[in-house]
């Protein structure tokens, strides 16, 4: 029997694998929003996620972070499990850190228009060096 086929007997046959769910899911998510319970006070949400994964657009190496975010809504927040996916589409992505850090404030203004947001994106070492990108943005009529 030739190698191939006992690799195939193992573990079945050798066609593309078919696409998990969370994988689809993944795929197919965008960020999503619901109305601010509390139109009209200032308060500040805090989320945090540390299992952030990217690629280095240069090596093609694996970047890992914890994502913090902080905003304070205004008329939309932010559905949590939206948000999971999104960041887990960057996965895949060739992107700087600094890249990475501002579309994903870029992408969270333009879907909840919010008083303000704070993103930090806080890199793990590689290579004996950590980064930290902070991003800020602030409703000018606000």
């Amino acid at each position: 029997m030739e190698a191939l086929d006992v690799l195939e007997s193992k573990v079945g046959t050798t066609s593309a694998p078919e696409v998990k769910y969370g994988e689809r899911e993944i795929s197919e998510g965008k960020l999503i929003t619901f109305p601010n319970p509390r139109i009209g006070r200032r308060y500040d949400v805090e989320i945090e996620l540390p299992e952030f994964t990217c690629k280095c657009p240069f090596s093609g190496y694996p970047d890992f972070a914890k994502i913090k975010l902080t905003y304070v809504p205004n008329e939309r927040v932010v559905e949590l499990k939206a948000l999971k996916l999104y960041i887990n589409s960057f996965r895949d992505r060739y992107i700087s850190h600094e890249e990475s850090v501002n579309q994903i404030l870029d992408d969270l203004v333009a879907a909840c228009d919010p008083i303000s947001m704070t993103i930090r994106g806080d890199f793990s070492p590689r290579g004996n060096v950590s980064t930290v990108i902070t991003v800020r943005h602030e409703k000018e009529d606000a």
